[in-house]
């Protein structure tokens, strides 16, 4: 018989289900006001959940562990959720991630170490792996990114070239892989 659906609630989540839970919760319980936040909580829920879904496909395309890709993609901006900045939040996310999961007791020391290591290096988009979830979760983070209104303006102005062209690469190759027009990089 198969489980009824939970509604993220009650004990039947999953690990996963518990971190995005988890994570919804300190998004919506923050004390930290929009306006001393670099991108508000509607984003930060919306990329976090956005980026979930989105890890979740392309690791089935590309014959990943479901699981730890959603985890990935769940917790991979934590530091900015929970301080309300970028500055090194990748670095800094991954011992925040680091210390959930060692706390929850549900992961094995190997997880934690594919999960952080995805974590602290999923900002520099213009560096290649050959880590199959340090490359999803820059794939996922710059697509996801790329489908919001103005987030075209935003790289242009923040990033350096060589960087902007680097995350427009990869949005396109992630476009191509789910039979999407590449030429279409931004919205």
């Amino acid at each position: 018989m198969p489980k009824d659906f939970h509604h993220f609630k009650g004990k039947g989540l999953s690990r996963s289900e518990k971190l995005q839970r988890k994570v919804t919760e300190l998004i919506l319980e923050s004390k930290i006001p929009d306006e001393a936040r670099e991108n508000s909580k509607i984003w930060e829920l919306k990329h976090s959940a956005g980026c979930c879904q989105i890890g979740r496909i392309l690791a089935q395309k590309r014959d990943l562990d479901v699981e730890l890709s959603e985890i990935i993609c769940t917790l991979h901006d934590i530091y900015a959720i929970i301080e309300g900045k970028y500055k090194e939040h990748a670095k800094r996310g991954a011992q925040i991630a680091k210390k959930m999961l060692i706390n929850s007791g549900d992961f094995k020391p190997e997880e934690i170490e594919i999960i952080t290591e995805a974590i602290a290096q999923h900002s520099e988009k213009e560096v290649f792996t050959n880590k199959p979830f340090v490359e999803l979760i820059k794939d996922v983070d710059a697509f996801d990114c790329s489908l919001y209104e103005n987030s075209e303006a935003y790289y242009l102005l923040h990033k350096p070239k060589e960087v902007y062209e680097q995350y427009a690469k990869r949005i396109k190759n992630v476009r191509k892989e789910l039979d999407l027009k590449a030429n279409n990089v931004f919205r």
